[in-house]
């Protein structure tokens, strides 16, 4: 009997066996464990949500942007507070150059809407450990494609509390004494 075969289970499975370190095809959740140690969304302090209305100006979005350091924004619905899509910035940035958008449009000409019907989503909270929200940005959660940010909202999913992005991930590791 080896030593690591007298360990609880569940401390087994945070480390794995030498098996486990010869396949490479999952995510090496040892190594996540020991990057953010327990950590949650919360831990990253998120900055609260800006969100804009579908009908608001291009303008008044970028400029609310710019004012706070924003990479992206929500847009909801002027009615029911629903979450509609976002606003990317680069990409909005990139669109008034090119002239496939002007400053005093709506925001819903240049928003990019959440696909609803047939997707499964991950529901992002302030309680999602990091393990989770990285797997997230890498796509690896529910098979979808990688990801730049993700909202946060509140498990019943009524509030859209902030939004996490991949550099705020990147800053935490980077902030995080060893």
């Amino acid at each position: 009997m080896s030593s690591a075969t007298s360990l609880p289970s569940g401390i087994q499975d945070l480390l794995g066996s030498q098996d486990d370190q010869n396949t490479s095809a999952l995510p090496n959740r040892t190594s996540w464990a020991s990057k953010y140690r327990g950590a949650t969304v919360e831990d990253l302090d998120p900055p609260p949500a800006l969100s804009s209305n579908p009908t608001d100006p291009i303008s008044t979005a970028l400029l609310n942007a710019y004012e706070r350091d924003y990479t992206h924004l929500t847009v909801i619905s002027e009615n029911t507070r629903a979450l509609l899509g976002y606003l990317n910035i680069p990409r909005l940035k990139q669109l008034l150059k090119n002239g496939s958008v002007k400053d005093d449009d709506p925001v819903d000409k240049a928003m990019q809407k959440f696909r609803r019907k047939g997707s499964v989503y991950k529901i992002i909270t302030m309680d999602t450990p990091l393990e989770e929200l990285e797997e997230f940005f890498n796509g690896g959660v529910n098979g979808g494609e990688p990801q730049d940010f993700a909202v946060v909202t509140d498990g019943a999913r009524r509030f859209v509390l902030g939004v996490a992005t991949k550099g705020d991930l990147e800053e935490f590791v980077k902030r995080r004494p060893a």
